[in-house]
């Protein structure tokens, strides 16, 4: 038996919006031959179990439906490591424009 989980938890949903064949005839073929889907997160708004259909309502307040897929998911997207050119450019402004101003005066 899957695991109950109560409304208001912050889940994520999977579902497949256009199959392969369904898919715009000006995508390129690799893009053609697989199923769109979409992965959302949001409140579940009623209980559901995990793996089965649930609906979520998103931060944003839109309804959605799909396989509920996750709970209390977590990011997993970065920005990839710091950029060393860019780490000091701050400082750098900041002391370019404290010099401006004492040649304006």
């Amino acid at each position: 038996m899957s695991e109950r989980i109560e409304a208001g938890v912050w889940v994520e949903i999977h579902d497949i919006v256009l199959e392969a064949g369904e898919r715009a005839p000006q995508v390129p073929e690799d893009t053609a031959r697989i199923p769109l889907e979409m992965r959302v997160k949001g409140f579940l708004s009623e209980p559901a179990e995990l793996g089965g259909e649930a609906e979520i309502v998103t931060a944003a307040g839109r309804r959605l439906r799909g396989k509920l897929v996750d709970v209390n998911p977590a990011y997993r997207h970065g920005f990839g490591p710091p950029i060393p050119e860019l780490s000091t450019i701050g400082r750098e402004l900041r002391t370019l424009l404290g010099q401006r101003e004492i040649s304006d005066d």
